[in-house]
């Protein structure tokens, strides 16, 4: 299986040409399969599949859409389709005696196999060294009789028969020849024409190679290192008569192994998360480019309720990791493609459904990360003020299961999570209309369960209203009450002091309105708008540039009409989000 780009209706296009099927897999069926699996839309990327096999070999071309990622198809044909099979094999074998079945692992069936030959060599060094042995005691036999020819010749002549002959040349009397019963059936055997010097000669070399013969047997027998070299020897003889290229490949089954987001293709998509406690997510190619004064397309229910208010709206890639923080201090990690999809007007899914979320616990933050780098941080408040900075790499392992990210003291709740550098700069303001800046670097990292320090000295009944991380090109603050009174203020007049003092004034309520409390401080764009809604589910959505820009004493505007008799407040303020500003609402 390999990449090509092929021309296709004066088109070129990218397709996976396949040239192997495994065993047993027939060509008809796997493409019948593929075909299947794709009209069923459970394999995507998919443009044409058609066999150009003929008598040259197998040619199969899947060819594949533009925006198709080709590693992403190819991981998803492996796993849904025969193109990778597996069958087992079974190594039953007789072992030892040859009389008891053994079932053998590959590794244990070569190693048998090896013993084996280790043994097979030993027996044949021992049967070829029987064979020098004999060899040489004949040879030594007949150098004897050559150096003795007239004595040899003396004893045949005078011997009455050939039996007489043997025994007088094996006669102990007869120190000279002295010869064994094989020796002296040898010396019978040999011709006349064989007493010559010549071939004295040649029993002597004769006798010189068997005894390196011997030597080197001897060496196999006592020696299992020569015995192995042997071994090595006969095997690259085999290889270089016998060998044929390989047609296969074997891999560490544990490096090779897919995980699930090789399966899927790193698409752009839309999340949303109301406050009402769902999620979803949208293809980003739901909302296609409109043209300017557009009315736009929904992205949220149709139900404008105060649990469809939309509480997070971002854009991310599908192998992106979000972080979700809870108020309780627990954070939930997930892959941004296990986020069940959903219609523009669908509700989603319920939070519970998708992470151990508990029922009386609530979603505070929602952020997605494309990379853990080490240069970045996660800024963690508290409603009572409290305030750390843990490495963002801290998170890199996070589950869906969770992991316990702050510790919080009684009745505290986590209510912001941001990530940060050293470069940016924290804004917390209070409810009672205070703020206080200070950069990012004065925090000390720390782990992920230890419970910060003071952000800023609170007052009596005061708590933090909210926190932003400022950078460089944010331009101004929007301050909102719950009474409904807001304005926008430069972010330059939020001069930095130090961290955990009472800070500077950021807003002064209105005569009279002694319960008015700072709802919401954001960091907003003049070309943004807003959703403000009350805690009895009204909702009004301006644009940011129509609320005057004052400064940090001043009291603001009525942004909101707001039934304060009946115990009506401003509850929440989102900023819309751009996507959904521009390509619909």
């Amino acid at each position: 299986m390999h990449l090509e780009e092929v021309s296709s209706s004066k088109k070129k296009r990218n397709a996976i040409i396949v040239t192997e099927l495994p065993y047993q897999v027939n060509k008809a069926a796997l493409l019948e399969r593929i075909a299947s699996l794709v009209n069923e839309k459970k394999l995507d990327g998919i443009a044409d599949l058609r066999d150009e096999s003929d008598r040259d070999g197998i040619r199969m071309v899947i060819e594949l859409k533009r925006d198709a990622v080709a590693a992403v198809v190819q991981n998803n044909l492996l796993k849904k389709t025969a193109l990778e099979s597996t069958f087992s094999g079974n190594f039953l074998a007789l072992f030892g005696s040859g009389t008891v079945p053994q079932r053998f692992t590959l590794r244990e069936a070569l190693d048998c196999f090896l013993d084996f030959r280790f043994q097979t060599i030993r027996n044949k060094c021992i049967f070829q060294l029987d064979k020098v042995e004999n060899r040489a005691h004949i040879v030594d036999g007949l150098l004897v009789a050559l150096e003795f020819t007239d004595r040899v010749i003396e004893i045949v002549r005078n011997a009455p028969d050939q039996a007489s002959a043997r025994a007088a040349l094996m006669d102990p009397d007869t120190p000279e020849l002295c010869l064994s019963s094989a020796q002296a059936d040898a010396v019978l055997k040999l011709q006349l024409g064989q007493l010559t010097r010549l071939n004295g000669d040649k029993l002597r070399d004769e006798k010189k190679t068997l005894t390196e013969s011997q030597a080197t047997l001897q060496n196999l027998l006592t020696n299992d290192t020569a015995v192995r070299d042997s071994m090595i020897e006969e095997f690259e003889s085999l290889k270089k008569r016998f060998a044929t290229p390989r047609k296969t490949k074997i891999l560490p089954d544990e490096d090779e192994a897919l995980s699930e987001i090789d399966y899927i293709q790193n698409e752009r998509s839309v999340i949303v998360v109301t406050r009402g406690g769902y999620i979803k997510r949208m293809p980003l190619k739901t909302f296609e480019t409109q043209n300017r004064g557009t009315r736009g397309k929904r992205g949220a229910s149709n139900n404008m309720s105060d649990d469809n208010e939309v509480a997070h709206f971002f854009s991310c890639n599908d192998h992106d990791t979000i972080l979700m923080t809870t108020q309780s201090g627990i954070a939930y990690g997930l892959r941004a493609y296990q986020v069940p999809e959903g219609s523009r007007t669908a509700k989603g899914a319920p939070i519970p459904s998708v992470l151990p979320v508990k029922s009386e616990d609530v979603i505070t933050s929602v952020l997605p990360v494309s990379e853990f780098s080490k240069n970045e941080f996660i800024v963690l408040a508290t409603e009572f003020g409290w305030i750390k900075k843990t490495p963002l790499a801290a998170f890199e392992n996070l589950t869906s299961r969770g992991l316990i990210i702050a510790s919080l003291a009684d009745g505290d709740r986590l209510n912001w999570c941001e990530k940060c550098t050293d470069a940016d700069d924290i804004l917390l303001g209070s409810t009672r209309g205070q703020a206080t800046r200070f950069s990012a670097s004065e925090l000390r990292p720390t782990g992920r369960t230890s419970r910060g320090v003071k952000s800023m000295t609170l007052k009596k009944g005061d708590t933090i209203a909210d926190m932003n991380v400022l950078r460089k090109d944010d331009e101004y603050v929007l301050a909102v009450t719950t009474e409904g009174y807001g304005k926008r203020v430069k972010t330059d007049e939020f001069r930095k002091t130090a961290r955990g003092g009472s800070g500077v004034i950021a807003i002064k309520f209105k005569a009279g309105r002694v319960d008015d409390r700072i709802s919401t401080m954001r960091v907003v764009n003049e070309e943004d708008e807003i959703l403000l809604i009350t805690s009895q589910g009204v909702i009004v959505r301006q644009k940011v540039k129509d609320i005057p820009c004052q400064g940090r004493s001043a009291t603001g505007v009525l942004v909101q009409k707001v039934d304060v008799k009946n115990g009506d407040t401003i509850s929440t303020v989102s900023i819309v989000p751009r996507e959904e500003e521009e390509n619909g609402n």
